[in-house]
Formats: structure tokens, C-alpha cells, sequence
């Protein structure tokens, strides 16, 4: 009988223990709160950033789609004399390489040099429009941490304020609780921050591959153009 108390009581410190541990659990949004007035421009930043990221990644998704054999048919109509058939084929395909190659047949019948030149102006106005808020997205990457590490800062001062004008011994509770509250902003700090990097090299990448597409369509085009002087 006394065992059946032993185990009956065991349990219900077992069962009593899971329910405060379970009332105690803190949810994400309870802890972003407890972070503090610095949270805020964190999320702020975190916005931004997943919004550059969007809207970079619909631009370069838009730049690089050319319909296939484009590099063919802009050969054979400039071959075949049709320039402006070539330009308004170009002018139909909104993308970075038909603006390039649309400026350069414009330019046709003048020197290589000043088609070179007008061609290599496009495309800087074109990388411009590419590299767009890609700046931005790289100051938050190296600013959202040390945001978070400010909001810290300060959160740590204002613990040990408080600590300090307690009377009496401080308790460990008091103590982990303002240690924790103001290494939220830390944390929060270093998702956004980390977030905004990966998307920064990510979309880096995307528009190194687009520069290299751009060059080779570029060269390509040049080399049509040079293609009667080699058989003359």
C-alpha cells in the first residue's frame, strides 16, 4: 500500500513538474516583445531586406529570359540587310541583351569603335539598373548585428540598474531574466543580419552571371559585324 503512495505521488510531482514547464514555455513573439524598443528597427530591416531580395530576384528573372535562337535570328536578318526587322525583334524582347543589341544596330554604318562604345554605354546603364539597392542590402547585413548588439548593450545597463537599486540580496531569477532579455536583440540581430548576407551574395551571383551573358552577347554581336570585312 505504501509502495502504490510512493508511485501514485511520484507521478503526480512528475505530471505537476510537465505542466508549470509547459506554462512556463515562451513563444517567439513573447520573446521578440521582452527584446525590447530595439526589436523594432530590427524587423524593420528584416523587411527591407526579404523585399529587396524579391524584388531583385523578379528583376533578374525578368533580364535574363531571351527566346531561344535569339543570337541566330539577330544574325540572320542583320546578314540578310533587314536592320530594322533586327531592331524591332530586339525591341520585342525587354530584356538587357535586346537593349544592347538594339543600340548597336542602330549604330550600324558607323566606325566599330563608336558601336563598341555605344553598346558598352547600354550596359552600364543596364548593370546599373541590376546592381540597384544591392548597397542597401548589404549595409543591413553589417548593420542589423550591431543593432542587435547595441540593443544588448543597453539592455544589460539597464539590468544591472535595476539590480543595483534592489535592497537586499539579488536573486538568480532577477539576475538571468535581464541577462536574457537583452541578449534577445542579439539574436535577432544575427538572423537579420545573416539573412541579408546570404540574400546579398545570392543575388551577387545572379548578377555576375547576367554581366557574363551580357558580354558574350556583345562580343557576339561585334564579330557579325566583322564577319563581311573577313570574307572581303
Amino acid at each position: 500500500m505504501m509502495e502504490l503512495l510512493q508511485i501514485t505521488t511520484s507521478t503526480s510531482v512528475a505530471d505537476s513538474t510537465m505542466m508549470a514547464g509547459a506554462s512556463d514555455s515562451v513563444s517567439v513573439l513573447d520573446l521578440l516583445v521582452t527584446g525590447g524598443a530595439m526589436v523594432i528597427p530590427l524587423g524593420l530591416l528584416f523587411i527591407a531586406a526579404l523585399y529587396i531580395l524579391m524584388e531583385r530576384m523578379r528583376v533578374m528573372k525578368k533580364a535574363s529570359k531571351l527566346p531561344n535562337g535569339f543570337h541566330d535570328e539577330v544574325k540572320r536578318m542583320v546578314s540578310s540587310g533587314d536592320v530594322n526587322g533586327a531592331m524591332l525583334y530586339c525591341a520585342q524582347n525587354d530584356t538587357p541583351m535586346g537593349r544592347m543589341i538594339e543600340k548597336g544596330i542602330s549604330r550600324i554604318g558607323s566606325p566599330l569603335k563608336s558601336i563598341e562604345a555605344s553598346i558598352e554605354n547600354v550596359g552600364k546603364i543596364e548593370l546599373y539598373k541590376l546592381e540597384k539597392n544591392l548597397s542597401l542590402l548589404a549595409t543591413i547585413a553589417g548593420a542589423a548585428p550591431m543593432l542587435g548588439f547595441l540593443g544588448t548593450v543597453t539592455g544589460m545597463i539597464r539590468a544591472f540598474i535595476a539590480i543595483a537599486q534592489q535592497e537586499g540580496t539579488v536573486s538568480p531569477k532577477d539576475l538571468s531574466t535581464g541577462i536574457y532579455e537583452a541578449m534577445i536583440t542579439t539574436a535577432v540581430g544575427l538572423f537579420v543580419g545573416i539573412v541579408a548576407y546570404l540574400s546579398y551574395n545570392f543575388l551577387v551571383a545572379k548578377v555576375s552571371k547576367l554581366i557574363h551573358q551580357m558580354e558574350y552577347t556583345s562580343i557576339d554581336f561585334i564579330d557579325l559585324l566583322q564577319e563581311p570585312q573577313k570574307a572581303s
